[in-house]
């Protein structure tokens, strides 16, 4: 068979191996506690966060427990000793690998101390099954500087968190009591936290703001607005009404009056950017959804996207809405460039309308749309027409696949997809984990464990399996612990014959982020330049440039052949210091 007739033969027997594998919803497990929250914390464990409140079976000191390890290997649940209450919180991972749980609230009759100040800390660990894994949480000794109830976090360019917003006591449903500012952890700027103007104008629906970090720099002065590709980290915030995002040291953020800016955390400087198309919130009560979308080199130009939400006001009273209200189906996309920022919002329809939808970066670059309703709003028996508990109705049960790199108008299909009966509404986490697959758990538009109503408390676990995971997988071997900025490193390859005639491999390091209502805070894809040797069993791999790039800390590197993705290999992208860590790698 001469090499044109192999490689034909080669490329229609992987299409058939893929077709045949297909994509499948997998129920295995169940969570014990209520998965309103969920990261990963290693190749082999989770971490799910739960309200206090709710009344699980997973027990720990004579009561429910309110956090777990999830195994990913075994697919049980043990619990976490959790001190504080973690209702709505967030979290992320420092440059050190250290998880933090970030603010929360507490409701009476629980067996939380209050969790509004929260500081929960969970050190890296070896163990593969989490035998010896504790969760440090004194909040007397570790807390934050202000109290924080549905606020966002996102880990910045030295490795630290920025949390963002929240409201100070209990909401039914708008933000009523805000905590308008930001602060660091560990603390910037002598603890105090900083003021924002763009938290302010953005009430009232401006809880859990979307945040997203890139590479953009931007200089602002009295008349224009220059942006320069410079280090990147541009940190990407939204809620209803406004965008923040922020360069090489931003953040990009979208709150209920649908601004969007770029912030420069270290000058503290706000830019304004345009509006979302039509009217459209995106922000906690009325949750859409955000990601950064892939990072690609040379010049790892960012691009942000958002999708789902509502285009009803945030000035009617929330006894006015409705379970029924359609969601939006919008999704809007925006180049952070001069050229990118004057041409403004890409509109693209989804299949449908979702209210807390969740975006998913997949290694081989495309993103996932999961889970969510398609009607109605977020929270929990708070406007006028409710279904059961719940105030939103009609879940999505089937989700779709976006690709940045097809034409405006086809970037949306569902095609292949399968549906699951299992609806995950308010309440609920996903997560890419490192084999490859997606984890879902969790919700519960209830304040209890109730199984009566449409929307009971879910228990169940999921994977959704992409195709590759049932097909013969390339493999990386040999890949460092530690891998420095600006550096090159090689790897060992193996790469299965159904995938061998394919010439292009894809290389992405990938931070998996922390699920937390409708919202994927950290998550990030970069593609590593990568040159596969004549023999196609050595990859030689150029890490990002530098800590704007990719914040430090660790991530997954996953090698993509065709239509098949390896198991990430987990890494510690820059020195593995704790923050705040200085910049790393060479400037732009």
């Amino acid at each position: 068979m001469n090499l044109f007739l192999h490689a034909l033969f080669v490329t229609i027997y992987s299409s058939t191996l893929v077709a045949s594998a297909g994509w499948e919803f997998v129920v295995n497990g169940t969570s014990g506690i209520l998965a309103l929250e969920a990261i990963i914390v290693s190749p082999t464990l989770a971490i799910f966060f739960d309200f206090s409140g709710t009344g699980g079976p997973l027990q720990i000191n004579g009561h429910s427990a309110w956090g777990a390890l999830w195994n990913l290997e075994t697919n049980q649940a043990t619990a976490l000793d959790v001190v504080s209450d973690t209702f709505c919180a967030s979290g992320g991972i420092l440059s050190n690998g250290t998880m933090v749980s970030v603010g929360g609230m507490q409701l009476t009759g629980t067996p939380a101390t209050d969790g509004r100040m929260g500081l929960r800390i969970f050190e890296p660990c070896s163990s593969p099954d989490g035998e010896g894994c504790t969760l440090f949480d004194n909040p007397d000794l570790v807390h934050l500087a202000e109290t924080r109830w549905y606020p966002s976090s996102l880990r910045i360019f030295d490795g630290s968190l920025m949390i963002v917003g929240g409201i100070h006591e209990a909401t039914p449903f708008y933000n009523t009591d805000p905590v308008n500012s930001f602060e660091f952890f560990p603390s910037k700027d002598g603890g105090v936290p900083r003021p924002s103007a763009f938290l302010e104008r953005s009430l009232t629906a401006n809880l859990f703001p979307r945040q997203v970090s890139s590479e953009v720099r931007v200089h602002v002065s009295e008349l224009s607005i220059s942006v320069y590709l410079l280090s990147p980290m541009v940190k990407s915030s939204w809620s209803q009404t406004t965008r923040y995002v922020s360069s090489e040291h931003a953040t990009f953020i979208n709150l209920p009056s649908f601004q969007s800016i770029i912030y420069d955390i270290e000058a503290d400087i706000e830019t304004i950017l345009p509006d979302l198309p039509n009217g459209v919130r995106a922000t906690n009560p009325f949750d859409g959804t955000i990601t950064l979308l892939p990072l690609s080199p040379p010049l790892y130009i960012p691009e942000v996207l958002v999708c789902g939400g509502t285009n009803t006001s945030d000035q009617i009273p929330a006894l006015n809405l409705s379970s029924q209200d359609p969601a939006s189906d919008q999704c809007s996309r925006i180049t952070l460039t001069p050229a990118g920022i004057k041409k403004g919002w890409e509109v693209e329809r989804m299949l449908e309308g979702r209210m807390m939808p969740e975006m998913i970066l997949l290694p081989n670059g495309q993103v996932l749309i999961i889970n969510g309703a398609q009607t109605g709003y977020a929270a929990i028996s708070s406007v006028g027409v409710i279904q059961g508990n719940s105030n939103a109705d009609h879940a999505a049960f089937t989700p779709s696949l976006y690709d940045p790199t097809a034409p405006l108008g086809h970037r949306i299909s569902n095609k292949g997809l399968p549906t699951t009966d299992i609806a995950r509404m308010y309440h609920s986490s996903v997560s890419l984990t490192p084999s490859g697959n997606i984890l879902l758990a969790g919700s519960n538009p209830n304040v209890n464990v109730n199984e009566t109503v449409k929307f009971p408390t879910e228990f169940r676990v999921q994977y959704l399996n992409p195709p590759w995971i049932s097909l013969p997988r390339p493999t990386l071997s040999g890949v460092p612990a530690k891998i420095a900025f600006n550096s090159k490193f090689a790897v060992r390859v193996t790469i299965p014959a159904h995938v061998a005639a394919f010439p292009v491999v894809k290389v992405a390091l990938m931070d998996l982020g922390y699920s937390s209502h409708a919202f994927h805070s950290s998550s990030r894809l970069v593609w590593l330049e990568a040159k596969l040797s004549s023999d196609r069993k050595t990859l030689e791999i150029s890490s990002p440039p530098n800590n704007r790039v990719y914040p430090p800390g660790p991530g997954y590197i996953y090698l993509t052949v065709g239509d098949t993705t390896s198991i990430g290999a987990h890494v510690m992208v820059g020195s593995g210091a704790p923050p705040p860590v200085p910049d790393q790698g060479r400037k732009f």
